[in-house]
This record gives C-alpha cells, structure tokens and sequence, in this order.
C-alpha cells in the first residue's frame, strides 16, 4: 500500500495537469491516458471520472420532467451546450469518452467565474480535494459527499442519488437496463431511482408523484424496484469478484471488459467460472499441470511442429502412452472452446432459432417405492414434453417441485442438429487450424469440440434454460400472490351488523364468539353440534342469537365446516330462529389458528382461551378483513400458487408491500386504529407505531395531522411518507376539542412547567401543543390531500367560493363541478400553479363523501340460507360462487360444496367478465361472486370443472 500512495502522490498533480489543456481543445491530453493505467489507482481514476459522466447524464433528464426539481439556470445551460456529446455516448469509444468527459466537467465548473453556490459544482469540488484517498482504498465516499451538500436543496439530491446508485460502476447504463427489462420509459425509471434512493415509499409515490412516474400502479412500481435492485446486486457481485481475481493476479484487461459487461448473475457466472479455484480442478487444469497446455496451442496455432509422442514419460500418471496425452490435449480444447464467448454466442443464437423442448417422466425409483397419492398428483407430468417457448408458469413450478420430491426425472432436449451444426462450424469457421492438419490431429480437434459440447456446453444449457424458465415462473407465481392477496385484503367491509363467529369442530366442539358493531367482543361459548347433542344445543345458539340480536352467522371454513353449516342451514329452513331473519356465510380460515396462538392474540385478548380467539378472528374478517388479515402473516393466508417454491424473501417483500400498499390506500382513523394496522402504513414500523399509539394514550386523540411531528421519531421524511394516509374523523375531534378545552390549558402548562425542570430540550419539544395551531382540527385531515398540497387546496376552495367545513357534502360537488366544466381540469390546474394529477387528487379529497372507503367498489361476503353438497352436482348445474384463489391455468371457486371448483383459464373469455367494474385485468380475483355451471364432476379425485357464465 506503501508505493500506491507515493505514485498516488506523484500522479495527483498530473491529473490536474491533464485536466488544464481540455478546456481549450479536448484531445491534447489524449496521448496522456494510454500511460496512465500502469496501476491500480489510474483504473480507480477512470472509473471516478464514469462516475461522474453518469451524473451529467442524468441532470439534462430532470429539466424536462421534474417539475419539483427547479436546476439553478446558469449550470443549466453550461450542461445544455454539452448534451450533444453526451447524446452520442455509445459511438465513443472508451478511452476517448474518459476523456471527454473530464473535459465536460471542468469546462462546466471552470466557466462559471462568478462565485456561485450552484451545488453540483460543490459536489465536485469535494469530489476533487477529499475522495482521492478514499477511491485508493475503495472506499464509497458518497456519504461524505450528502452530508456536505445536503443542505442545497434538491438538485444535489439527485446528484447525490446518483452517486450512491453508481457505487458499483458497470459498462451498462442502469437506467437503460431497468428500462428495457420492464418496458417503462427511460425519463420514468431515471425518476424513480431517484425517488427511491430519497426513501420514498410505493404508495406515496403512486398517489402523490403521478406526474414523476406518468401514472404507473404500484404492481410496476414493484416490479422495476425488485429490477433495480436485481441489477444492483449484480453490479455488487461483479465488483467483488473483479476485487478476488484481482488479488489472486488472475485479472486481465479483457476479463475485466467483460465482467463489467454481465447484467445477469447467469452471465457473471459463466464469464468467472475459468478462474474459480475448485477443489481438484477440472480435466483441463490437471491436464495444464502435466505440461500439456503448449501442445493443445500448438496444435490451433501451428500444427506442422507438432509432436505429441516427444510429451510421453512412462512412468508419470496421464502421460504413459499417447491415447492419455491425446486425452489430455482434448481436454484442454475442450476447455477452451467452451469457455469461448463467440462460440457461446453461436449455441445461444443456434437454439433460439430451434425447437427445444423440456421433458419430465415418472422417476423409475419412484415409481418402486413412492407413495401412490403423490406419485398420482403428477399424473399430468408423467409423460409431458413442451417447447420452453410456450411452457405455462404453473408447469415450470410443478415440474421442479415433481423433481424435487423425487417423483419426476426432468430433461431439457436440445436436437441433435443442433450439435452437427455447431460442431461443423467451430471445426471449420471458428476454430479452423492456421495451417493443414494430419488426419489424427483433426481427429483430436473434431473430438475436442463434441467433447466440449457434451460435457461442458449442453450442461451449461440446460442450466441457463432452466434457470430462466424458474425465474420468470417465480416472479409470475409472487406477483399472482400479490394481486390475489390485495383483492382480499380489499373485500368491503360489513359494518353495523353484530356478527356470530363459529370455529367449527368434531370432538372439541365449535367455538362461537359474538362480536358488536364496533368489534367489541360481547360473548364467547363453546356449543357441541355434531355429537349427537345438536338438537339440545340449538336452544342455547338460538337464546344467545335473540339476546344480541344477531342474524349473521359467520363459519370458517375449516373441519366439521360441511356439517356445520348444514346443521345452520336445517335451522334456518325450518325457520327456527323467527322472528330474527337469520343469513350465513363461510369465510376462510386461513391463518386464524396461526394467529390464535401468536404474541399479538393474546396481548389483544389476553384473558380468553386460544380456541376461542380464533372465533373472533373469524367473525372480524367479515366485519373489517382489512384490520383483521393484517394481523396475519400474508404467506398463511393461501391465496398463491406454489408459494413454498418459491424465493421467501421475494416472496416477504412483495407480500409486504401489497399490504402496506392496501393499508395506506384505504387510510387509517389515527384516533381508533390499533398499532399493527399502523405499522402498515407507508412510512411507518413497529417503533414508530408503538410511538404514536403511546403518544395517544398520554395526550388524548390528535387533532389535526401537524401533531404527528410531535412523536417521537417522527421526521420530515416520515411525516411526508404517511401523512397522507392518516385521517382524522372530524365529528369526533369536535366533540372532543369542545369538551377538553379548559382541561387542556391547564394540563399542557403542567406538561411544559414539568418538562422545563427535567430537560431543556424536551422542553421544548413538549411545549408545543400549547401553540393555538397545534389545537385546531383541520376539515382537510379526512380527506386524502397530501399536507404538502394544503395551500394548494385553499386556494382552489376560494377560487370555487367554497367552505373547508362543506368537504364531503352535495354542495361542494355541484361546486366543483361548475368550476372544472367551465374552466376544464388543465386550465385551473395552471391557475393555480399545479399538475393536473395533483389537482385530481384534491378534488377528489373535497368531493369523496365523509367516511368514504376505497373497498365499496369491492366485494361483499356471499351470504345465504341453503346448502348443497358434494353428492348433489350434477353436470350443467347452475350455482352461484366466490373466488377463492386465481392461479394462471384456472380459477377456483367456492360453490358451497366443501371443494372448490375449477374454471380453466380457456372457459374465462373477456365477454363474460362485466363492463361495470373498473378492471384492472383480465383475470378474476380472489372475493368476486361469479355465476358457473358445473362441467364434469370426478368423485374419485374430488375434483370439479366449472365454466363461467358472467360475473356478478
């Protein structure tokens, strides 16, 4: 390390040096640079200068777009004149373009003599004094770097993002990747890295950045967020492994063009793979050990001097007798061919024009000593064969689950035209020999190359097939998750109904829980159906039902599910609950066992029995499914395909965010919600929620958002996250703040004087509910308006002459549909010096009724009064059902029967699907009642077929 630094020292100033002769004519110092990579720290230099290309890059991107990044003029137009060679990046060959990009940047930062507190030249000043020790030693200076110039606004921001985005600097540019691999415009996906290197949240950016990102839904959010950080973690590798090759001397300039070039770890892969130290090394390296390597070389570059008899040594293991060196020599081809980028381009393109098919067939171990029911469930798979191109996600995630349990044997057939064609062509194009060969030579070569194919390429093949085909299954198989989990998770809530849960059971009986309308649990019992007792039993169901004036039966629909719910139905039939008018539905029961046992059951009903809180879970999906499922880990609540399979971290994160996504779109009563629904909030976790919740229960209910700053561990960026998605029910704070008001007063003067005493700090913290604005409710906290936009909506308020108290009411609405017909939504957004989405946004906040909730546009749970049974189907039976699950081959409907039904994808046409609702795709989702008619019924397999006749 000690001679770096002193070259480092003696290059500092021939860097600068360098840089002088640029601003007049760029390519003086071009003679310059060939010299320069003589050692470590150059290439360092290089890469820190394509840092820097990348940012200018970026900054003639955000004028264009991004209205809220207001660039300072005069760096505008140094970077303005400058675009034109930036625009031809790709033409410029590498050397050339360092070059010129230093030039760029000096030239913008040395021309501008006034003194000028332009931040991005500040950046590069400390780029310059500070961060030359710190690239000697790889260390990301980024953070200095934020720190420094943070307090300039936003433009550094985005520098700043970047920056921390090329900590890894690749031959690609990520904005380009990222936008080709998920078909969102350039200046879209430039936008969102920058909005989430800021921290920003998915539903914050889909609500209150629509004009950033050009109106794209939160799935692509996520999509181009698990992308981005995929590329990421690509470069990340490339650059550890650069570092390992480079300490084991194994890195050379064309290596590292090439690592640098991978955008997948499949590529990254291939292209490392020579230089892993394996164990005992391939048959090439032992070959290379005996010596053999000149040979093999000789025989491609000049084969006339070649003797492989003058290689033989009797008594040395692999070189006895000629057939071992021949063997030795082909293995060393072998290695080269395969490991070739050409001939790897070649197969690849080879293949893409050919029909290659993966097969899978029953296991012949399997099919000895298998169990026969697992073995049955891959009957479709037993003898299946499919071109990859058109192979369905579902059968990719079968047939590797099928391999996995042993069961299948799984193949992927290349042709064997494939192999003569590739043979022929490395035989005679690529690999041709620079002069005339012998006959046993050509032998030799022609082996090496179907040897190379056979044990090296073909693997590596089947390998990158598979792997893709898995991928993409993966990814389809989470997002189906995600967008099943949503539709449930957005079922419109039952309210004002008191509701009787029931956990059906044999022997242990069913557990019943009444619940109130506002989910406060009145009575928990245990009843014994189905033990020959049920008739004595429905006096006292019947008793508790009249007493609570329930007539909404709740069932899981778990065990005992069938029997209890014909033993309601017989009741109801017989009219045995008169005068009540008593209706059930059977909701699932998925995860509310998990639940029933877990740390947040028992602290939220610490003094009732596990069995019976599982009656409440249940009874609570139905009432309000979205404060109840969240309790849940969504993996427990079933609605994926294959979701074991696949990568749980994906699979987490996804998940996680759907929720976040459903809780913060449908918005939280900060007053009544409890900590867990708060934790999903954009913006918010556990600390942050267990804060504001203590908050509460110190200070009484909030009274307008600006109070949310006051919690501990509550910043600006925090606020600016969930903000928007907490809303306060005004009738309640006017009742409250009417009541309080003395008591108030008197307390927070308390609060101050004591806080004072303790800490000067704190109190001034604690001081600040005693400002009068802190204590003014504010009409526009219930609505979805971002505080950000408050001065925003003001003013529109008196420029339609309306009243903040009126927001929700009839006469807003006659309002501001007066002023947008007359005036049109883009004229008044101008007026008022806004985007037309954020306009939208608060039209929508003043005109959505008071309580307004996204769900109602959702389904309701499907109630009813009879039953049928399994028994009783016969084919072209009309029912009605609800979607349970949406898979990619079918969907499975609940039909009331025990099992669900299945309708294929074929029977699912977009003429059957209604008009009315907004859809977002084509498919059915999870909670929607559908109309079906039963196709075929196998009882043997339990398994019904239905097609689908309309939505309901």
């Amino acid at each position: 390390s000690s001679e770096s630094e002193e070259e480092e020292e003696e290059w500092e100033p021939k860097s600068k040096v360098a840089k002088r002769p640029q601003l007049t004519k760029k390519n003086v110092a071009k003679p310059k640079k060939p010299a320069a990579p003589r050692s470590a720290v150059a290439r360092k230099k290089v890469k820190k200068v394509a840092i820097k290309e990348e940012l200018d890059v970026s900054l003639p991107i955000a004028p264009a777009e991004d209205n809220r990044v207001q660039l300072l003029k005069h760096k505008e137009e140094n970077v303005g004149t400058e675009l034109k060679t930036l625009n031809q990046m790709p033409v410029v060959p590498k050397k050339m373009e360092t070059n010129s990009f230093q030039g760029t940047n000096v030239k913008s930062s040395e021309s501008d003599e006034k003194p000028s507190t332009s931040a991005p030249i500040v950046g590069n000043q400390v780029k310059h004094e500070k961060s030359e020790e710190d690239f000697a030693f790889d260390e990301p200076p980024f953070k200095k770097i934020k720190s420094t110039t943070s307090p300039e606004g936003k433009p550094v921001k985005n520098l700043g993002g970047n920056k921390v985005k090329e900590e890894f600097e690749m031959n690609w540019d990520i904005v380009q990747v990222l936008s080709e691999r998920t078909n969102v415009e350039p200046w879209v996906c430039a936008n969102l890295i920058r909005l989430f290197q800021e921290e920003n949240t998915i539903p914050f950016i889909a609500r209150y950045r629509k004009e950033l990102i050009n109106n794209l839904e939160a799935d692509a959010l996520r999509e181009v967020q698990q992308t981005l950080e995929e590329l990421r973690s690509v470069a990340k590798k490339t650059h550890t492994m650069i570092q390992k090759l480079k300490k084991e001397g194994k890195l050379s300039g064309c290596l590292f063009t090439a690592l640098l070039n991978c955008r997948t770890f499949e590529e990254l892969d291939h292209v490392s793979a020579p230089y892993k130290t394996g164990s005992k090394g391939t048959k090439a390296q032992r070959a290379k050990q005996l010596g053999l390597e000149p040979a093999a070389l000789s025989l491609l570059q000049n084969p006339m001097e070649l003797n492989l008899f003058s290689y033989i040594r009797p008594n040395v293991k692999g070189l006895a007798n000629i057939q071992e060196v021949e063997a030795g020599v082909q293995h060393i081809l072998a290695d080269i061919f395969a490991k070739d980028k050409d001939t790897l381009d070649f197969i690849r393109k080879l293949c893409q024009q050919r029909y290659i098919c993966i097969q899978s067939a029953l296991a012949k171990v399997s099919s000895k000593n298998g169990n026969e029911k697992d073995i049955d469930k891959f009957q479709l798979y037993h003898e299946f064969s499919c071109n990859i191109k058109n192979i369905q996600h579902h059968q990719i995630l079968a047939i590797n689950r099928g391999e996995n349990l042993k069961i299948l044997t799984v193949k992927v057939n290349i042709p064997d035209g494939v192999k003569n064609e590739f043979c022929w062509w490395c035989v005679n194009e690529r690999w041709r020999p620079k002069q005339f060969l012998k006959p046993e030579l050509m032998r030799i070569l022609r082996n090496s190359v179907e040897d190379a194919y056979k044990r090296l390429i073909y693997p590596l093949l089947c390998r990158e097939f598979r792997s893709k085909l898995t991928s993409d299954a993966e990814k389809e198989s989470v997002m189906m998750f995600g967008r099943n989990l949503r539709q449930l998770l957005l079922t419109s809530p039952v309210r004002g109904r008191t509701l009787m849960g029931v956990d059906p059971g044999y022997k242990h009986g069913c557990k019943l829980a009444i619940i109130s309308p506002t989910s406060q649990i009145l009575h928990t019992d245990i009843v014994y159906l189905h033990s020959g007792q049920g008739f004595r039993e429905a006096e006292k169901i019947k008793r508790l039902l009249q007493q609570f004036n329930c007539s909404t039966v709740v069932i899981g629909n778990g065990t005992a599910c069938r029997e209890t719910e014909a033993y309601f139905a017989d009741l109801i039939m017989k009219k045995y609950f008169a005068p009540l008018d008593v209706v059930y539905c059977i909701v699932s029961e998925a995860g509310a066992s998990i639940y029933s046992v877990s740390p947040e059951a028992s602290k939220e009903m610490p003094d009732l029995d596990p069995n019976l809180r599982s009656a409440v879970s249940i009874a609570r999906r139905v009432q309000d499914p979205l404060a109840e499922l969240v309790k849940i880990e969504p993996k427990h609540i079933g609605v994926g395909m294959y979701q074991h399979d696949v990568s749980q971290t994906l699979l987490k994160a996804t998940l996680d965010s759907v929720v976040e996504e459903c809780v913060s779109f449908v918005g939280v009563d900060i007053n009544i919600c409890s900590e867990i629904l708060l934790r999903h909030i954009a913006g918010l976790n556990a600390n942050r929620a267990r804060n504001i919740i203590e908050w509460r229960e110190k200070n009484g209910p909030f009274i307008n958002r600006e109070q949310l700053k006051e919690v501990k561990g509550l910043g600006p960026k925090t606020f600016q996250q969930c903000a928007g998605f907490i809303r306060f029910n005004q009738e309640y704070i006017k009742t409250f703040c009417s009541s309080k008001k003395t008591q108030i007063g008197s307390q927070a003067l308390l609060t101050k004087a004591g806080a004072q005493a303790t800490s000067e700090k704190q109190g001034k913290k604690k001081s600040k509910p005693t400002s009068s604005s802190s204590q003014q409710p504010n009409p526009l906290d219930q609505t979805c308006i971002h505080p950000e936009s408050y001065n925003i909506a003001m003013r529109f308020l008196s420029f339609i002459g309306g009243n903040p108290n009126d927001i929700g009411k009839s006469d807003m609405q006659q309002k501001v549909n007066a002023v947008i017909q007359k005036e049109g939504l883009e004229e008044t957004a101008k007026r008022l010096n806004t985007t037309v989405h954020t306009l939208q946004l608060i039209i929508d906040g003043l005109t959505q009724p008071e309580g307004f909730d996204i769900r109602t546009d959702f389904d309701k749970p499907d109630f009813k009064r009879s039953i049928v049974c399994f028994e009783d189907l016969s084919v072209g039976t009309v029912l009605t059902g609800k979607v349970e699950n949406a898979t990619p081959f079918g969907v499975f409907v609940d039909i009331g029967v025990g099992k669900a039904g299945l309708i294929p994808v074929r029977n699912i046409t977009e003429a059957k699907l209604s008009k009315v609702k907004k859809r977002r795709s084509l498919g059915l989702g999870p909670g929607e009642r559908v109309e079906v008619k039963v196709l075929n019924v196998d009882i043997p397999r339990l398994r019904i077929t239905l097609d689908l006749i309309r939505v309901l």
